[in-house]
């Protein structure tokens, strides 16, 4: 885990961001997010009286999956598989780290 993941998980925790901050956050335009939305690949995005708002959770997912477009040119439905397996691996690891094992 990074240091701006911690940062993010720390600070974002009950707060929302907009699409348009989430976009600004993962060097995309707008339309990228929108896209991964129609396409179901933000499952904790959630539309408020037509205003999409997300976690930090969800700030995470979105740059994760970019930087696996980008660098391993991988395909929408492709990082986002990737990014529910890193997401199960962080949960895991929290776990152990609880339960005091390892």
């Amino acid at each position: 885990m990074r240091d701006d993941d911690i940062l993010i998980g720390s600070l974002m925790e009950d707060s929302w961001l907009t699409l348009e901050q989430v976009a600004a956050a993962c060097s995309v335009d707008a339309a990228w997010l929108r896209r991964h939305i129609e396409e179901g690949l933000f499952p904790h995005a959630e539309s408020v009286a037509g205003t999409w708002r997300f976690s930090g959770t969800s700030l995470l997912r979105a740059r994760r999956m970019r930087q696996l477009e980008r660098d391993f040119d991988a395909v929408p439905e492709l990082a986002a598989l990737m990014a529910d397996l890193l997401e199960e691996m962080d949960a895991l690891r929290e776990r152990v780290r609880r339960s005091g094992v390892g």
